[in-house]
């Protein structure tokens, strides 16, 4: 199983890496007026994990050619706290001290109030749900909060500042050669041109978190809400035991769901795979050594 593993993940880099190629061995156009200013609009996609801070620290150091960071916050009432507080205390701070930017963004509504994916899900009038709840056989359901409140959000952001079709900006991602099927699987706006620089320099989640810790930075938590249906069974009893406040926050999201959902004729959905609800599938058992596994999303980078 392993060897397959290791198979399939070298595959996926030597495809990376031609298509990489190929792309930097097209023909440029000729220089028109402007362009100079558009291709310096160079940024990072900042999660407030691992790999998007290991992509901090490297940018301090020069390794990699970026000095703008962008961070796109889906509501204080929704990220993670210990994500939030990471951001606000020591990633800023240390970017700040680098001669880096790091902007916290976030989705505003029409009327200039922001918009946050907890409010969103408690909307009245709410049919779609945009996270991925778990049907009743344990599939997680389509979901478009990382296309609204981080991609959409971060987009917005370019736009203001010239990216267009004809000048798109470059947004570097933190995906790591361990998810490289990621990069796949990432939306791409007309306006952006992506790129991976840890998968150029090859490095893996571990080695990411050895680049955060060479510098003296405490290594970030994986970041991402803290209602996410991506938990692993593992992450949300740590959840319940740590995070009593949080976790009881999110049985009663589950339950405004299905109450509307009832409203509505439809069956119920869950934040876990089991089928039955939050309070009932997750046990107060202590988490055992070596049980945490990880589920791979969009935002937890």
């Amino acid at each position: 199983m392993k060897d397959k593993y290791f198979l399939r993940e070298m595959s996926a880099c030597r495809n990376y890496c031609l298509r990489n190629l190929m792309s930097k061995c097209m023909v440029t156009p000729v220089a028109q007026m402007g362009r100079v200013e558009m291709e310096s609009l160079r940024v990072i996609s900042y999660g407030g994990g691992v790999q998007s801070t290991a992509l901090l620290v490297l940018a301090a150091q020069r390794q990699i050619d970026y000095r703008t960071f962008v961070f796109a916050n889906v509501g204080d009432d929704s990220e993670h706290p210990a994500t939030l507080a990471y951001v606000r205390e020591i990633a800023i701070p240390y970017a700040r001290s680098h001669g880096l930017e790091l902007h916290e963004v976030g989705r505003c509504r029409r009327d200039g109030s922001i918009d946050t994916l907890w409010r969103q899900l408690h909307n009245p009038n709410l049919r779609s749900i945009p996270i991925p709840v778990r049907m009743r056989n344990g599939a997680p359901g389509r979901r478009s909060c990382t296309a609204d409140f981080k991609i959409k959000v971060v987009g917005k952001w370019l736009r203001q500042r010239g990216a267009s079709v004809q000048f798109p900006a470059t947004v570097g991602i933190g995906i790591s050669v361990d998810e490289i099927h990621r990069a796949n699987k990432r939306r791409c706006e007309p306006y952006e041109k992506i790129e991976y620089p840890l998968l150029d320099l090859g490095l893996r989640r571990e080695d990411c978190a050895d680049v955060v810790a060479g510098v003296g930075l405490p290594v970030p938590a994986k970041s991402a809400c803290y209602f996410c249906p991506l938990k692993t069974v593992e992450e949300w009893r740590l959840q319940r035991r740590d995070e009593p406040d949080l976790f009881s926050k999110a049985v009663q999201l589950e339950v405004v769901i299905n109450e509307k959902r009832a409203m509505l004729g439809r069956d119920a959905v869950y934040l876990t795979r089991y089928g039955v609800p939050l309070g009932e599938a997750i046990e107060a058992a202590p988490l055992r050594e070596g049980e945490l596994d990880c589920d791979s999303g969009w935002c937890m980078t």
